[in-house]
């Protein structure tokens, strides 16, 4: 395992992340606490220290087993969680009905931070997520709360989830200018099923320099091709409610072909892809397992990567259409005359990533 400086931060982390979202059974398909130890000590053998949980994960079983397993050596280990998300009350139960129990507001950050130290047994947090963006509290209410809380000594470093790149962009310029902690990391599903961040979340990634930790890299286990036949493992996904389109079939398809090639894993394939988009951003895949032998395959990724015409191969089945403005602007002899060829740009020239 290698490490990483985390976006524009001089933290540590592992080049890889381990997603704890499976850590207990309170959801119906997570893993026993004994399973998840097993897990957890896995990772650590390999030189892992990078945790990822959050409040909601399994009603708050993940935070509590987290903090017991990095008791013994928590300066070691970075612990990132979040805030924002609250489990859904039973439908039609009103008297449960507690408005400033979720969202971005102040109220809600400071009360579930709280929480969340007692669960994880510590007194600090070393990377807090804003977990989804809620359309309602104010970007400066958010970034100026995110603050207190670094200032306050229970959070070293702050970042962002499930958020609209242009109110991030925000959140960064604005703490730039006001001399708040910036965020320094971004955690976004990205896959080969999914790309949609290459539109404006990866590139607006790069220029701010955040880390960019890639959640669903397999897209709830497609992509290990085990839908391609019927399967019977416990699954947040139901087979007959994939519903793929003719294009994620083929890419489900030349991920186990290549597989069968190298002699490696669908996962493993699917792992090293989203690893291997560093051109894109810096990249910080979460693996998350449901047993000691899935994170065992998952970790066997580092052994090897791709190679550039797997990666083409890949990038061809799976490609998006970027739209306007990406497919407007670069060369366009209108804003560039006759002069393009004639400039040594040291920018970004084309921010159309190759298909």
């Amino acid at each position: 395992m290698r490490y990483k400086l985390l976006g524009k931060s001089g933290l540590r982390v592992s080049e890889l992340c381990l997603g704890t979202m499976t850590f207990g059974e309170d959801w119906g398909w997570g893993a026993s606490k004994e399973e998840a130890k097993r897990m957890f000590d896995a990772f650590a053998e390999a030189g892992g220290n990078y945790i990822d949980t959050a409040s909601l994960y399994t009603n708050g079983t993940s935070e509590r087993y987290v903090g017991e397993f990095v008791k013994a050596d928590r300066a070691h280990f970075v612990v990132a969680t979040k805030y924002t998300l609250t489990p859904l009350p039973n439908q039609g139960d009103t008297t449960s009905i507690r408005p400033n129990d979720s969202g971005n507001h102040r109220k809600n950050m400071m009360q579930t931070v709280d929480a969340s130290l007692k669960r994880l047994q510590t007194d600090y947090i070393d990377l807090l997520y804003l977990h989804a963006w809620d359309y309602m509290t104010p970007v400066e209410e958010v970034m100026r709360g995110l603050d207190d809380l670094v200032r306050m000594g229970k959070v070293l470093y702050v970042a962002i989830s499930d958020t609209p790149a242009w109110v991030v962009a925000k959140a960064n310029t604005l703490a730039d200018l006001r001399g708040w902690s910036p965020f320094i990391g971004l955690q976004i599903p990205y896959s080969l099923l999914e790309r949609d961040a290459e539109r404006d979340l990866l590139p607006m990634a790069q220029h701010f320099e955040l880390g960019v930790m890639a959640w669903g890299i397999l897209k709830a286990g497609v992509l290990t091709g085990k839908f391609l036949e019927d399967t019977q493992e416990p699954t947040r996904v139901k087979a007959e409610r994939l519903n793929l389109s003719k294009q994620e079939l083929a890419t489900v398809k030349e991920v186990v072909k290549i597989a069968k090639e190298v002699g490696r894993t669908p996962s493993q394939v699917a792992t090293n892809w989203v690893r291997q988009q560093q051109h894109r951003a810096q990249m910080l895949p979460i693996i998350g397992a449901r047993s000691l032998k899935q994170l065992q395959d998952n970790l066997a990724a580092l052994e090897w990567q791709l190679s550039d015409k797997q990666l083409a191969r890949l990038n061809k089945v799976s490609a998006i259409p970027l739209g306007f403005p990406h497919t407007f602007l670069p060369r366009n002899r209108f804003i560039f005359g006759n002069t393009f060829d004639l400039i040594d740009n040291h920018r970004n020239s084309n921010p159309i990533p190759s298909a």
